[in-house]
Formats: C-alpha cells, structure tokens, sequence
C-alpha cells in the first residue's frame, strides 16, 4: 500500500534554507513513490501547486494592514481558524500517514498541529530556527546571545524588543508565545521534533523538551550538483544574510587592515552600516549583492575558504555543506551547531564576535602552502559526500515515520 506525506511550510518558494528542505524533502519521498501533498500560505512568489486551492490566505507583517486587518491578524497569530478549516478541506481529499511541517508559527499557527493530531495523523516538525524554545526564533536580540525567557517569563521579548526592535511586534508575539505555552500547543501536538545539530537538540532539551520528543537528524546536500575545485583562489568568501547575528561586521573589522581579499555575496538591513566599516579607497572588500545558482556556486569553488562569522546560534548551515561540496575548508564561528561540521580536516574555529581570533584564522589560511588548503578541500568534499547525502537523510526520516505510525494519534506529548 503507497503511503502518504503532508509537508506543510508557510511559504511555497524557495525563499531561505528551510524552505529548500521543505521542497526537497517532499521530492525525496516522492522519488521513493510515496504519494504527497503540501499545505502552505498564499504568496506571490509560490510555486504552483495543485494544492494551492487549500491554502491559507497571505499574512505578512510587513504589508502596511488597516486597524481592523491589524486585529484579524493578530488573532490569527495567535491561532489561525482560518488555516485550520482550509488544511480540514485538504485532510478530507488527502489523509496522509504522516505530517511533517517545517516552518508553521506566525502564519499558520499551532492550529494546523492540533487538527492533525484530532484527525490522528502523526506529525512531525524540523527545528530550523530555536521557536520552539524562544519566542523570538533566535535567542539573540540588541543585546546579543540571550536565554532570559528559559524560565518561562516570555514579558523578556516586550523589555528587550526582540522581534525586528519593535516594541508592537514584539508585544504581539509575547502574547502569542504566552498563550501557545500556557496551552501547550506545540508540546501536546507535536508527536516528534527533528533537530538538524545535536546542539539544537541539546538546547530545546535544556528548556524543557523531553529527550525522547527530539530526534538529530542533520540536513544534507547533493554534491553531485557541485563541482569541486581544490585549488585555493586568492579571495575569502562570504555568503548570506547581511544582518547583525551573521556577524559579518566582525568579519570585516577583521579584514580591514589585513591586507587580504574578501568578497561578500548577499543582501540584507545592515547592508548600508556594513559599506560603511570598508576603508575608503580599498578595493580589496567586495560587496556582490544577491548571487544564486551557478554564478554563487562559481564564487564559492573559485575561493581560498568560505568564512562564517555568526554571532548567534547557528543550527545546521547548509552554507558549510555547499563550501564542503565545492572543495572548499570553511572559517567558522564557534557557535551553535557550527563546530559539529567545521572540522580540523576541513576548517578552523575562531571565538565568536572576536575580531582578532578572527583576524588569527584568516591569516593563517592565508599562510598555509596550496597544498595543505588542498587537502583540507578533499577531506570536507569526501566528508559532505559520505555523511551528508541525502539517502542517509531518507533513510533516517523513514526510519522516524515508521517509529510512530503504529502508535497514530497517540502523540508523545499528549
């Protein structure tokens, strides 16, 4: 008998890393002739769907909402009838075997979760972020790296403003988190949640999941999609978000009087700020704007290291898997899931927000002969394609379904 999967996500694009995982993982079980379907939010940018009819109706924050939409959307928030009775209509032309959702909160709330585990579908969730523990997705704020919530007092996020530093917004998912805690919305719902680090794990853990609701699965990458190149270029190379928790202010006070090469590919709100640090009259800080496809992948095999610099907690960065892919040894922060994949085969760690520690590595992989960045390129491509492929993935997220589906409806935390 053909069994099914529901992914759900908020967005049907290929908008940010999570969203890649949501798309590719439903294309792995469909490639094993699992039948699938997806439940998300209306958007502009989405990819068509034959799903698409179900979908909640588009929520944005950032849209400029009237008084009353304000009020319908902050209801939602909280717990969205609305994708509740669209994601029934759904359940009742597809039951699925099984419920995976990626990234759910704000847009279309625990209500989906809680529908699925009354229809007794077991359902699984991915930690991209840290929501699940902090209010504010990141436990980081103005402040830097903060755990003040860990005891329960969610007022934090209002003090402290930690959602965009705005005291509204941040007002808005207070409430909402208090609410979802107080009911247990997540916990009583959620029969698992797959962690991509072992560092995520340990830390939904430490604020208060049960060890026996988290599974470590990490993410993984094709490699065949890349095409390595072990010889060291003269440039280290920078991709992402251009925001604080990145750390790429870190990695350019590093740079600035080092007399090395460093381009940066991406976009973001500190995007300005950051110009601003480059020493005037330098050429030799280079900022690409958005890179994709071949043009990013190009950048990436053509660098001497791939740095990340990230001052917040990190979970799983599919950045590292694509620089070890490419052939490239990875800088990185001391942070979060980092350390578990930067390896001293394949990389160096620095002390996060440590301009100098920082400054120390890049120097040092700018010293090292051609032959030893080399070497480190083989040992991450051959690491990336033996631990990191997808079919250990598959492998290990079939073996999680097939753990619950004997016991649908009864949910772990329930």
């Amino acid at each position: 008998m053909t069994q099914r999967l529901l992914s759900l996500n908020t967005y049907h694009y290929r908008r940010g890393g999570s969203e890649a995982v949501y798309f590719d993982h439903d294309a792995l079980f469909q490639k094993a002739g699992w039948e699938t379907a997806v439940f998300a939010m209306h958007h502009p940018q989405n990819e068509p769907s034959p799903w698409s009819r179900y979908f909640a109706d588009e929520l944005e924050f950032g849209n400029a909402y009237g008084l009353l939409d304000k009020l319908v959307m902050a209801g939602k928030v909280i717990y969205s009838w609305e994708a509740r009775k669209k994601l029934a209509r759904l359940l009742d032309e597809f039951t699925p075997d099984i419920a995976h959702g990626h990234l759910l909160y704000h847009h279309l709330s625990p209500s989906v979760v809680s529908l699925l585990h009354d229809r007794g579908i077991p359902t699984v969730m991915t930690a991209h972020d840290l929501k699940l523990a902090c209010p504010a997705y990141t436990m980081f704020n103005r402040t830097g790296v903060c755990e003040r919530c860990i005891n329960g007092n969610v007022l934090n996020v209002i003090r402290y403003r930690c959602v965009r530093d705005s005291l509204a917004t941040s007002g808005l998912v207070a409430v909402e988190s208090g609410i979802h805690k107080a009911l247990g919305l997540w916990r009583k719902n959620l029969d698992r949640i797959v962690a991509p680090s072992k560092f995520y794990r340990n830390k939904l853990i430490e604020w208060g999941w049960p060890e026996k609701q988290v599974t470590y699965i990490p993410n993984y990458i094709d490699s065949s999609a890349y095409e390595p190149q072990f010889a060291p270029g003269d440039y280290f190379f920078y991709f992402g978000r251009l925001t604080k928790q990145k750390g790429v202010e870190t990695l350019i006070r590093a740079v600035a009087d080092s007399g090395l090469r460093l381009l940066l590919a991406g976009t973001g709100p500190d995007e300005a700020y950051l110009k601003s640090l480059v020493p005037a009259g330098t050429d030799r800080i280079e900022f690409l704007g958005y890179c994709t496809g071949d043009r990013l992948k190009q950048l990436i095999r053509e660098a001497r290291a791939v740095v990340l610099p990230s001052t917040w907690y990190e979970n799983a960065p599919i950045s590292v898997l694509e620089a070890y892919a490419s052939g490239k040894p990875v800088i990185g922060a001391a942070i979060g899931g980092i350390p578990e994949m930067v390896r001293s085969e394949t990389g160096l760690l620095f002390e996060a927000g440590e301009t100098e520690s920082l400054r120390e590595c890049l120097l040092n992989v700018a010293a090292m002969p051609s032959g030893r960045i080399q070497e480190m390129g083989q040992e991450a491509r051959a690491l990336v394609s033996e631990q990191f492929t997808s079919e250990r993935y598959f492998d290990r997220m079939r073996a999680l379904y097939e753990e619950l589906l004997p016991s649908a409806g009864k949910g772990v935390g329930a």
